[in-house]
Order: C-alpha cells, then structure tokens, then sequence
C-alpha cells in the first residue's frame, strides 16, 4: 500500500488517568511519547491496565484526566470519523459476520474515508490491503470459512484499509500457532505507521518493539528500550518468573529467553 501510505504521526500521552469509580484507579497517571512511525509493545500481568491504556489511546473511553494528543491535536476534541481516519484499531475480539467475504470486510475499513476519497481509490486501498496482508486469493471467501491466522490477518487488513496515522493492536496474536503469530508481527512491523501493540509473549515483544512500556497495577513502572526494559530483574519483579539472554546462533543479537520449568514440588 505504498502508493496511499500517509505520514505515521507523532503520539504524545500527557498524564493520562482512568477512574473507573473513586478509589478505583485503573491507570495512574502516564505521560509518553511516540515519534512517528514508531513501535511500542505493551506489556505486563493481568488486570495491568494494558487494555485500559489501549481503549484510551482509542478515544473509546474518556480519561479521567490528562490528554493523548495526536501530531498535537487533541484526540478526544475529534469527531468519530474524523479520528477513525488518524486511529486504527485490531483489537483481540474483533467479532465480524462469519458470511461476510473477505473482500467485503476489509473495505468495511475504508469507510472512515468515505466522501472524501473517491470510490475507486477506496477499492484500490481494500485491494492492496489484502495483497499486503497475503490475502488477495482469499478475497472471495467467507470469513467462516478462513482459518484462525487468516482471519487475523483480515482484521489486520481492515485496519490497514483505514489508511490510519496510528495503528493500535490488543494482543493480536492471541490464539495464533507461531507461524501465524510471526506473520501478523512481520505485516505490522513493515508498515511505516506509528504502532502501537499489547502482547503477553515478552520475547516476542523484545524482539519486534523498539520500545517496551511495562504496565504493573495500573502504573508504568518502565518505558525503555527492549533490553533495558526487559531486564532480567524487572523481569523477576513484574511477572515473577526468572529470565536469561543467549546470543542468536546467526546474528549474535540478544534473545529473551524465559525460565519456564516447573517446581520440583507442586
């Protein structure tokens, strides 16, 4: 989708809070900032505030207080379409009808432009979509017929087709065997969009973010490049398992490798 690529677009997070009643603080206040064309991948346990912050930087809910600001305009002073053209979301439960094909789906994600692209520009990004999402084949087939990697990878396409500054993932690998996972990230990582992502598999996180922000209770505890955020003691300390590095067999870079045997005694 080169040819109808817009500019990635710089997102500024000041002090951005969410009560969800009093004395119920799902977010504590969290200032960031993205540069544009960048990725982040959000980590850290259940019930973390990953979602939370997600949603937020979606405008589907209102702060408490603080501000996400897009190139500097103030993301929640936009109108719904306005802000669909600026912000794309995959999210982890994105239920489409199983009888729509998947030609028919992605172009749904065209619409944010609709009235102001014409109707063959709009027909051309749904189609390039689904060429960089490896669909293209599949265009006529029914979403209830395709497998479960390719049905992220029509989710995936949707968003793309919004042609969005900012692209916003909720664990979008969830349920995915490793090759579709790999696939999903790849897509992602070659666009030229501010993305920012949720994931739970933190060498995955490590290898594809160049940014990790770490959510604990409600609070972000570190935001740093992967390494130095996913050291081994903030690693121990957030997720209570035990961590090393290994250099790659072939490139020599540094993998993330998580001490995953169980107890002698359970």
């Amino acid at each position: 989708m080169k040819s109808h690529d817009h500019n990635a677009a710089r997102i500024t997070v000041d002090k951005l809070c969410f009560e969800l009643a009093p004395n119920t603080t799902l977010l504590h206040p969290i200032s960031f900032e993205l540069e544009a064309g960048q990725r982040m991948a959000v980590v850290g346990p259940n019930g973390a505030g990953k979602s939370t912050l997600l949603k937020l930087l979606a405008g589907v809910l209102q702060p408490t207080a603080g501000q996400v600001s897009i190139n500097g305009g103030d993301l929640h002073r936009l109108a719904p379409q306005e802000r669909a053209r600026h912000i794309a979301v995959m999210g982890q439960t994105d239920q489409a009808d199983p009888r729509l094909r998947a030609q028919d789906y992605v172009h749904l994600g065209t619409l944010a432009h609709a009235g102001i692209q014409t109707p063959q520009h709009l027909r051309d990004v749904t189609h390039e979509a689904l060429q960089t999402c490896g669909l293209h084949h599949l265009a006529q087939r029914k979403l209830g017929s395709l497998s479960g990697g390719e049905r992220q990878r029509a989710h995936l396409a949707r968003a793309l087709a919004q042609q969005p500054l900012v692209l916003l993932l909720d664990e979008p690998t969830n349920h995915l065997d490793p090759q579709a996972t790999l696939e999903v990230l790849h897509i992602a990582a070659q666009r030229q969009v501010t993305t920012i992502a949720v994931l739970h598999q933190l060498a995955l996180a490590h290898h594809w973010a160049q940014h990790i922000a770490i959510l604990h209770q409600g609070r972000l505890v570190d935001l740093a490049p992967p390494t130095q955020a996913l050291s081994t003691e903030r690693i121990s300390q957030v997720f209570g398992v035990g961590s090393f590095y290994l250099p790659h067999p072939t490139t020599q870079t540094p993998m993330l490798v998580l001490d995953q045997r169980l107890p002698l005694q359970l």
